[in-house]
């Protein structure tokens, strides 16, 4: 089996890229070969029994996804993408790089395996910023898509051609509506979600953090752990299981910004906890007064996709994965 991981210099892709090396298959086929692509290079997982090979590029370029498909995987992750706050900013990168870089990818896709029986399982990382207030008490998976950011808006058109290329028989594809990842490692980026990742990790690690929102904003979580389960769980599913309609929200945890620094709290005690610093930025806060606070994804559960149990514990996650155990 081939796969290919298209954002694969993520944090995400890098991942998914160390659990696929510590399993050696997927889906019960062994991995022969991995191909890790994003706009820097990527770094290779440790270990890996299976040829692993990295490239850099710019994905909407012409020729740019006919190249990454010419050998033919047979499982390719998309979750390359311009995060949420700079796609808000820069109208036309986020436009260039989550649209025209998806439709290309799909169109490639089309065209390279045309003459195959079998076709490729695309896995599209989509996001809960395609939904749009007002909001019901939780999002159902009837509740229609009219996001209120050009991040949303190029994420549902993304879902849309997903679904129609499936239809068509192009590819078989499937969009999983991503929770926030949180705890996300590293350093911080220009995703307007990124303040409920940075305020725990930075304390957990010693640092101050700033907290541009209030206590009371509810948000729908999951770990980097659970979120590298929903990419693997969507590249082996059973496609007739899932039908037609082929997006799905996540499961995922809901929690407000108060609720998360009680765990804190419980995880790491009062001195993390005071390490945070309240300083309210209105734009931040314009952005994720537009976005889904809590969902019922009764779909994607019954088709066992599978969610953390508490925010203690994607709190502990963190700390086991990215602080060795040991708290700043």
């Amino acid at each position: 089996m081939k796969i290919l991981i298209i954002g694969g210099a993520g944090m995400v892709g890098r991942k998914l890229s160390e659990r696929l090396a510590k399993d050696g298959q997927l889906g019960g086929r062994e991995i022969s070969a991995l191909t890790m692509y994003d706009v820097v290079a990527p770094t290779p997982p440790k270990g890996a029994a299976f040829k692993v090979h990295t490239a850099t590029g710019d994905l909407p370029a012409k020729g740019e996804t006919d190249r990454l498909v010419a050998d033919k995987p047979d499982v390719i992750f998309h979750l390359a993408a311009i995060v949420s706050g700079e796609a808000e900013q820069e109208f036309d990168k986020g436009y260039r790089i989550n649209l025209v870089g998806t439709q290309n990818l799909l169109e490639s896709v089309r065209h390279t395996y045309e003459k195959d029986t079998k076709k490729p399982r695309v896995v599209f990382t989509s996001s809960i910023a395609v939904f749009g207030a007002p909001f019901p008490d939780k999002i159902g998976d009837e509740f229609f898509t009219t996001p209120l950011t050009s991040y949303g808006t190029q994420k549902a058109i993304g879902e849309l051609l997903l679904a129609d290329y499936t239809r068509k028989g192009m590819l078989d594809g499937i969009g999983i509506r991503l929770p926030t990842i949180c705890v996300r490692p590293g350093t911080p980026n220009k995703a307007a979600s990124g303040f409920f990742s940075n305020i725990c990790r930075e304390p957990l690690a010693g640092k101050e953090a700033v907290l541009p929102v209030s206590d009371d904003v509810m948000h729908w979580h999951a770990s980097p752990r659970a979120g590298v389960g929903f990419l693997l769980h969507a590249a082996t599913i059973d496609g007739e299981k899932v039908g037609t309609r082929r997006n799905l929200s996540m499961p995922g945890l809901a929690a407000t910004v108060g609720q998360q620094i009680d765990a804190l709290r419980k995880v790491g005690g009062e001195k993390v906890v005071a390490r945070i610093r309240r300083e309210p930025d209105p734009f931040i806060q314009k952005i994720v007064a537009g976005w889904p606070r809590n969902l019922d994804p009764k779909r994607a559960l019954s088709l066992g996709f599978k969610a953390d149990a508490s925010f203690e514990d994607i709190l502990r996650v963190h700390v086991e994965d990215e602080l060795g155990g040991k708290i700043g």
